[in-house]
């Protein structure tokens, strides 16, 4: 975790007195910890675009795993108010600009978000989109980024089939594609928190088959 401690250090005077502030004081695990005894907060989240520079976070999803299981006790969905119409994307995620108005400020979600993050590994499924969306508030918020680790199970999935030699077909990595090839039940998707759980339960389930008769530590899964 060297390399986010020394990237922090550069928006220590900025943060000063702030959520991200408080949330980056939480120490963070090793990463020669098995991953049984990792704190995670999985998370997901729906957008009215798939560009963070044109979209808007519209809502957010999470639960915490811990000693090798789900926490259901933790799980917290937020709708996010939007600036402006959810358009087209609201035929994918059934997010409504109605359903938006009494919604909680960017703002306050994000809080919400950093106030369980600290002290914990977040995990996504395809990260990069997630956190794109994340720093975007984050920066206008704090003018800095989030600056957590990251466990993305897309990638993670990615890495194995291609040690296995496997060919990928379309739509192979989309998470119920990966949860297919752990037997895991269909779910009804883009839903942030249902979503949310989607994933850990995939993280699960990849982490357990590949920590059979050998330890898995944080560091394989970063």
């Amino acid at each position: 975790m060297w390399h986010l401690r020394m990237r922090r250090l550069a928006y220590q005077r900025r943060i000063a007195g702030t959520a991200l502030q408080a949330c980056w004081q939480a120490p963070l695990p090793s990463t020669s910890s098995d991953w049984r005894t990792v704190s995670f907060l999985v998370a997901d989240a729906e957008m009215s675009s798939m560009d963070a520079n044109s979209g808007e976070l519209l809502s957010v999803g999470w639960v915490v795993v811990e000693n090798g299981g789900i926490n259901l006790g933790s799980a917290q969905h937020h709708l996010i108010r939007a600036e402006n119409s959810v358009g087209q994307s609201a035929t994918i995620h059934n997010l409504r600009d109605y359903d938006l108005i009494d919604a909680n400020t960017r703002d306050h979600a994000l809080g919400r978000f950093l106030d369980v993050a600290a002290g914990k590994v977040l995990v996504f499924h395809n990260a990069a989109l997630d956190m794109a969306f994340l720093n975007k508030i984050s920066r206008r918020e704090f003018n800095a980024p989030i600056l957590m680790p990251v466990v993305d199970t897309l990638l993670q999935e990615e890495k194995l089939l291609h040690r296995e030699g496997h060919v990928l077909k379309p739509g192979e990595l989309r998470l119920q594609g990966c949860r297919d090839r752990y037997g895991l039940p269909h779910f009804h998707g883009h839903n942030a928190l249902l979503d949310a759980l989607a994933t850990a339960e995939l993280l699960i389930a990849l982490a357990s088959r590949r920590s059979v008769g050998r330890p898995l530590t944080l560091a394989q899964l970063l």
